[in-house]
């Protein structure tokens, strides 16, 4: 199958997507079809040699369509770069169109006939400016058997013609239009949430030529190894890796984190980031198009053409509801008369009313709004989402499975204790020990170095060391100042014969404690004890304790030992702990687990915990900024390594939820309303298209509410 893309003007709405999808339902050849309604693309799988039946099939019912930009969409500014959502000439076409309407009903109200020549005149002039394009869109929906709005519209248009309610006709063609014209503004705030992404990067940038000189060119330009330049108050243009200078950058757009972060050499750096301070120089690791931001944007935008569970059934129940009530509509306009010898007119009338009710735009818009403003919600804070199913069933996790390593802690042993076990300062001691391991290439090594120097490698100089030695499995040893000194674990003082009593208590107090214990010693005494651990991240434990706060439990699941799992999990107030897991074991676990409490929650770093991540409901990928990775396989990737996201994420998924269910209801429940209204006598066909553009409107704002930094209070936006 070959796919394609098209950008389509004229669909922004699941109206068009409905006929669409009839219309290139019916060619032969034609299979998936992918809608991106947020940025007008129709991506169709298909197995034709040429695409000039999708282009022709698309003509047929008003769809203009064009290739797909060769750029990337979404990540060059010049190709999303539109004209005008509503152009001048339909705004000035709209201005003459109600300033008919309401003069065909002045003219009315004044005591002239609705069948006079300057009642027609006027209501066929509103009609003809702001109407033809409702009609034609009408007749297009006939002769492809669809029952959509402008179908609905058309029809109760042409009826009030008939029966000659003229000035309500034009009224009713105008405010169709012009709710129509709003809706679209509306819906472009959603889309700006997005596009608010894409301009965060600057086009033209400065770089370094191979002549050491510094030149401007275009951003897309600039290739993978080449330095670049961002001075004070300017947007980093690509991704890097910092080569001179210093600065705070404030990376909220791609970490959601709200404090800059001080970035020095070989510190990263992301496109679309704010340079705030001093100068820095980077040299470029990713370019235009394949930066995390472009990422970022690319995925949000395939999430939109994804349809959540809610947006499914509101399409499902929308393609059975219409035609009911098209049906209801017929019987009020025809049983009465001839069973009751009701007024014809009277019940035509309400039947045309109830035609316009039934129109199930703002039942339809209610779904895909809400979740592209989840969507955007979540790309804001730092959170991917990669689908609105996702969103939609984070509020179903009961549980939430955590690795340890990287995900609950930092993933990097560092010195915790230096216990003394003889007269000597503990600053000595260390500095010893890190003379004997500067030359070994373990990591528990290379964090005693570390400690002793703590970014200090100039004022705090090493021993000099001979005759070093490695002991395999043990530690090492060697000669400084003319001293054998030895740095191992506990089985190397047992085999020494220097472990005594106060040196177990101090061995044993440590391993309790989660953390690796070193000794260093001479051949006859040790000396001190030294704790390394992995230690846990900064924000951990009171991710944990909003993890509770929702009433969602908390797992570790750790391929460490026991004892240091439960240690990090008493740190951080985890509920249930397994530690000595391989990585089939951690999938048994989630399936469990799974089994369990239904929905559950992984989170790990993208790679070794792929498995579990995979068969968990949802996997969260920790630090997913600058990894392909973790975007990828992950169905919500962190784009730092905060592990409050997760609660915030479920928390955002139940406030989506919430706004969903009250859009359906608003929808359905004004309908409801103006049905009855109608069937009472008290509705006409005006008020009819205020209470169904009315509705969309009320849906699309509320739904957008959840672009704000905070929703606290979900009460209904009114």
């Amino acid at each position: 199958m070959k796919q394609s893309v098209f950008v389509i003007g004229n669909m922004d709405c699941p109206t068009e997507e409905a006929l669409i999808r009839k219309r290139l339902g019916s060619v032969s050849g034609i299979g998936e079809l992918s809608f991106n309604l947020m940025t007008r693309r129709l991506t169709v799988m298909h197995a034709l040699d040429d695409e000039r039946p999708i282009y022709d099939a698309l003509r047929e019912i008003g769809m203009e369509a064009a290739s797909e930009p060769q750029c990337t969409p979404g990540i060059c500014s010049t190709c999303e770069a539109e004209s005008p959502v509503v152009p001048r000439r339909t705004w000035a076409l709209m201005a003459v169109s109600g300033t008919a309407a309401i003069a065909a009903e002045v003219v009315a109200w004044s005591g002239a006939s609705e069948q006079s020549v300057a009642v027609i005149a006027l209501s066929l002039l509103s009609i003809a400016t702001g109407g033809l394009g409702t009609l034609k869109k009408g007749w297009i929906a006939l002769k492809n058997f669809t029952l959509n709005m402008n179908f609905l519209m058309s029809v109760a248009v042409i009826g009030a013609i008939a029966i000659g309610e003229w000035p309500e006709a034009a009224v009713v063609i105008f405010l169709f239009a012009l709710a129509e014209l709003i809706e679209t503004l509306s819906l472009e705030r959603a889309k700006n949430a997005i596009k608010g992404l894409m301009a965060m990067t600057p086009e033209i940038v400065t770089v370094q030529l191979d002549s050491g000189e510094w030149r401007e060119t275009a951003a897309a330009d600039v290739q993978v190894g080449q330095v670049v330049r961002v001075k004070p108050g300017e947007r980093i243009p690509l991704d890097g890796v910092v080569t001179a200078g210093g600065s705070s950058v404030n990376q909220a757009p791609i970490t959601g984190e709200s404090i800059p972060v001080v970035k020095i050499a070989g510190d990263p750096v992301f496109a679309g980031t704010l340079n705030e301070r001093g100068m820095l120089e980077f040299r470029v690791t990713a370019n235009k198009g394949n930066t995390t931001l472009d990422r970022i944007i690319h995925t949000v935008q395939e999430a939109q053409g994804q349809r959540a569970p809610t947006q499914r059934f509101v399409d499902q129940f929308a393609r059975y509801y219409t035609p009911a009530v098209v049906a209801c509509a017929v019987l009020v306009a025809v049983l009465p008369p001839f069973l009751f010898g009701g007024a014809f007119e009277v019940w035509f009338y309400k039947a045309l009313v109830m035609l316009v009710i039934a129109c199930p735009c703002a039942l339809v818009i209610s779904t895909p709004v809400t979740v592209v403003s989840g969507l955007a919600a979540t790309a804001r804070r730092g959170i991917l989402v990669k689908g609105g199913v996702h969103l939609e069933n984070g509020r179903l996790i009961k549980v939430v499975a955590l690795d340890k390593t990287g995900t609950l802690t930092h993933g990097k042993p560092v010195v915790t204790d230096v216990v003394p076990l003889v007269e000597l300062p503990a600053d000595k001691l260390l500095q010893l020990a890190a003379s004997v391991d500067a030359h070994s290439e373990h990591p528990i090594a290379t964090a005693i170095v570390s400690a002793w120097q703590d970014g200090k490698a100039a004022e705090r100089s090493l021993s000099s060391v001979i005759a070093f030695e490695s002991i395999t499995g043990r530690g090492a040893k060697a000669v400084v100042d003319g001293q054998l000194y030895y740095v191992g674990n506990h089985r190397l003082i047992e085999e020494l014969g220097i472990c005594g009593v106060h040196v177990e208590e101090v061995l044993h107090r440590l391993e309790q404690e989660g953390k690796t214990a070193v000794v260093l010693a001479t051949a006859t005494e040790p000396l001190c004890v030294i704790g390394v651990a992995d230690t846990v991240r900064e924000h951990s434990a009171e991710a944990i304790r909003q993890l509770h706060a929702l009433g969602v439990k908390s797992v570790m699941l750790s391929g460490d030992n026991q004892t240091t799992a439960s240690a990090i999990a008493t740190q951080v107030g985890i509920d249930d702990v397994r530690g000595n897991l391989l990585p089939e074991e951690k999938l048994a676990a989630i399936d469990e687990l799974l089994g369990r409490y239904g929905k559950v929650g992984m989170v790990g770093d993208g790679i070794n915990d792929a498995p579990a991540l995979a068969k968990s409901s949802i996997g969260f990928a920790m630090g997913a900024a600058g990894t392909d990775t973790a975007i990828e396989t992950a169905d919500v990737a962190l784009m730092d390594d905060d592990l409050r996201k997760v609660p915030h994420f479920i928390k955002l998924s139940r406030d989506t939820s919430l706004v969903l269910q009250q859009n359906i209801a608003l929808a359905i429940g004004i309908k409801a309303v103006f049905f009855a209204l109608a069937l009472a006598g008290k509705a006409t066909l005006w008020m009819a298209v205020f209470a169904d553009m009315g509705a969309s409107l009320i849906v699309v704002f509320n739904g957008m509410r959840l672009l704000k930094p905070k929703i606290d209070d979900v009460r209904i936006f009114v």
